[in-house]
């Protein structure tokens, strides 16, 4: 691992201080788009149901001020950003995960953002805030959307098996095992399961769902020291424990409970609680939509994630509006800032016949169950509002969620390995991520 972690960083550094050099200039000069000055382009990573809000959003902003929108919905988002920069010509303004915010932090293509330059600033709340802070302590995001990570749970094959929703690991075992093994569908067939999960290590999504239960056991990944240096913490006995029970009791031997294919699933291929063949689904409430139209919101519900020893903390994350390492329209971003961010723009986000784009809103003056009318949302905002926890913004994460992610999926597909002496290799390994970017307490 520590070769391909090595190798890994390599290339990610000369892509790193390509992007810093091609926007230097960016940020020296005016506009070099040489377009219309009262058009902002402005990119997001969607897909083309959440682009169609997106463009609603957009047209309200326009009709309101005037000003614009050259709105481009990027699905290969980093790829195509990397290309601009090379170009010295970034998008006025972006909108992508909270997560990213450092990785583009310190590859120079943000502005730093005041937030008393943006109206409405006061009506997000100081925990929104803190996820747009970097190592210098000055913000480089203005909070757009954020969400928490709930169990979505097969509703009519509790009723049908006389189960109730579980409020343990050891309760959620019980009802996965259920699920696999008692025919709750009721067509005689052994063919439902437990759990979804998107447990393969591509872009990270071994540790983006793991992070939930590693919190929950107790576990960090990396801890800050309060003074901007980190450092890892995954062979505590607390991670130590938290992974072993994982892999023996979600994926390894009898127990599995998991979807076939699991640790090799993304999202997009994790489609079985939709597809109606597996009973439970930590994940975000972006789904609820699509699990409303394939499923049926009749079967299923949204609950609060299952506590593990040390609680019931979930992974939060979000969106954040960035702005371009580039000068010459700084008015104009300001104005869409504020407008995204207020109750006008939050509320256009979070209704309408397409994919919502605002999950729960940053907006305080709003509440997501009351703007949706459906009481289901409440689970999400509480779920983020009293027990979430998010991945570190401030320094470059994607390298230390890509070498966690790689380590867990190979800890759960390679089964008789030593859990503890697999972690510790690990531990070595994100020490070296945070020491390649200066971080290392």
């Amino acid at each position: 691992m520590g070769v391909r972690r090595r190798s890994r960083r390599l290339a990610a550094g000369l892509v790193a201080t390509g992007l810093a050099f091609g926007t230097a200039a960016c940020g020296a000069g005016s506009d070099t788009s040489g377009g219309d000055p009262n058009t902002l382009e402005v990119w997001t990573r969607s897909n083309p149901d959440p682009a169609a809000t997106y463009e609603r959003v957009f047209a309200a902003f326009t009709k309101k001020t005037g000003i614009k929108i050259d709105y481009q919905p990027v699905i290969n988002f980093d790829q195509q950003l990397q290309s601009r920069a090379s170009t010295r010509d970034l998008p006025d303004v972006m909108i992508n995960d909270t997560a990213l915010m450092g990785s583009y932090q310190s590859q120079g293509l943000l502005k730093v953002i005041d937030p008393d330059s943006i109206a409405g600033h006061d009506q997000i709340t100081a925990k929104s805030w803190s996820s747009t802070v970097g190592i210098d302590g000055s913000h480089y995001g203005i909070p757009y959307s954020r969400q928490a990570q709930t169990l979505m749970i097969r509703k009519d094959w509790l009723a049908k098996l006389g189960l109730k929703a579980p409020t343990t690991w050891q309760e959620m075992l019980s009802v996965a095992k259920a699920f696999a093994t008692r025919d709750p569908d009721g067509d005689g067939k052994a063919d439902t399961y437990g759990m979804v999960v998107p447990g393969s290590a591509q872009n990270g999504y071994a540790a983006w769902w793991g992070s939930s239960f590693l919190w929950q056991g107790g576990a960090k990944i990396v801890e800050p020291d309060g003074k901007g240096t980190y450092k890892a913490a995954m062979d505590s006995a607390a991670a130590v424990n938290a992974v072993t029970w994982m892999k023996d009791n979600l994926f390894c031997g009898d127990n599995a409970v998991t979807q076939p294919g699991a640790l090799t699933a993304v999202t997009g291929t994790a489609t079985n609680f939709q597809d109606g063949n597996a009973g439970m689904y930590l994940t975000g409430p972006y789904n609820i939509a699509t699990f409303d139209q394939t499923l049926g919101k009749d079967k299923y519900e949204v609950v609060p994630a299952p506590a593990g020893p040390a609680g019931g903390d979930v992974l939060a994350d979000g969106e954040n509006i960035y702005f371009g390492a580039r000068t010459g329209k700084t008015k104009q971003e300001q104005a869409l800032a504020a407008f995204l961010i207020s109750a006008e723009g939050q509320q256009l986000a979070m209704t309408g016949e397409n994919q919502p784009v605002v999950r729960i809103p940053v907006n305080s003056t709003l509440d997501a169950a009351t703007v949706r009318d459906d009481p289901r949302w409440s689970v999400v905002q509480k779920a983020y509002e009293d027990a979430s926890q998010q991945f570190p913004n401030a320094p470059d994460f994607a390298p230390i969620k890509q070498d966690t992610a790689d380590s867990l999926n190979a800890i759960f597909t390679y089964c008789g390995g030593d859990v503890r002496s697999q972690l510790k290799e690990l531990n070595e390994t994100l020490d070296g991520d945070l020491k390649d970017q200066d971080l290392l307490k």
